[in-house]
């Protein structure tokens, strides 16, 4: 067990050893790897601040048709108990509006009272509101009975109020997929940095390396070093990504306050928690291990 240690404990040292050696072209390398890394960090940053946000959002459906004008309100009214009987396993409250009481609503309000003030008469057509039932599908389901609805002859215009929300969570799902393909990237930096890396130390220390075997150095003596190498330099560039993250949401969050503040609400980018970034720079550690593994076995066989 002392003579495993030790052997570790050797190759830490030569790893550290060889990094210190060469300041400039670990550092260039280091951060190419902590930028590759940075990216996906702040992306996650952002989905996991929207995401309860969106969750917050409601999501059920409402359906607004608008009738033609020349409709009166007892067809109205029947034509919602029509669609309510119909369509009952999708709908959840359906109220029918009057256009006398929407233009009274309307002239209660400073905003539009000056303007309907010079209207000859009423420009406001009955109005159908339908909230639907809240399911997996919902949306799909909208969109349906909106393309149903807007072919009856009553109908004018029909408008679905909560599709926005629908199309910010598609996004939303979609930059998730984007985060998994932009990790994905920056594994493939990783190993192309670290494999690079360990192949022009591995050529430099050919000579060392061929003594080494000459007086009996096990694959494994000559190897551990190299996946040391690659190991703390995956660590170092994980730390430095995660105080880039950091830095880069600085400026971020203010400007996000700013618009947060306008619409009466505090909003804050935080970095992922801190087992998360654990983990990933022991991932990021392991593929750099693995990357000059793959490379020392490549380029060690003079």
């Amino acid at each position: 067990m002392k003579r495993w240690l030790y052997q570790h404990r050797y190759a830490l040292a030569v790893a550290l050893r060889r990094l210190a050696n060469q300041p400039f072209s670990s550092l260039c390398n280091i951060l190419v790897i902590s930028l590759s890394l940075a990216v996906p960090i702040v992306v996650a940053a952002i989905l996991d601040t929207a995401q309860p946000v969106v969750r917050q959002i409601p999501v059920s459906a409402e359906v607004t048709l608008y009738l033609d004008r020349s409709t009166p309100l007892a067809s109205a009214e029947q034509l919602g108990a029509e669609l309510r009987q119909r369509h009952a396993e999708h709908i959840d409250t359906l109220e029918v509006i009057d256009r006398e009481q929407a233009l009274a609503e309307l002239r209660r309000q400073p905003a539009w009272s000056d303007a309907l003030a010079v209207l000859p008469d009423n420009p406001l057509p009955h109005a159908i509101v339908v909230t639907l039932r809240q399911h997996a599908d919902i949306a799909s389901t909208s969109a349906q009975l909106s393309a149903q609805w807007s072919e009856l002859d009553a109908v004018d215009t029909v408008q679905v109020d909560s599709a926005w929300v629908q199309r910010l969570q598609s996004l939303l799902d979609f930059l998730g997929i984007g985060l998994w393909l932009l990790a994905f990237g920056v594994a493939v930096v990783v190993l192309a940095t670290v494999f690079n890396t360990v192949r022009l130390q591995a050529l430099n220390q050919r000579e060392e390396i061929a003594i080494a075997r000459l007086v009996g150095a096990t694959e494994s003596f000559v190897r551990r070093p190299f996946l040391y190498l690659g190991a703390l330099t995956g660590l170092l560039a994980s730390a430095l990504a995660t105080i880039t993250a950091w830095v880069a949401l600085q400026p971020l969050n203010t400007a996000l306050n700013r618009l947060a503040s306008s619409y009466g609400t505090e909003l804050s980018l935080r970095l992922p928690d801190s087992v998360s970034l654990l983990l990933a720079g022991v991932v990021i550690a392991i593929l750099g291990a693995l990357s000059a593994r793959w490379s020392v076995n490549r380029n060690t066989h003079f």
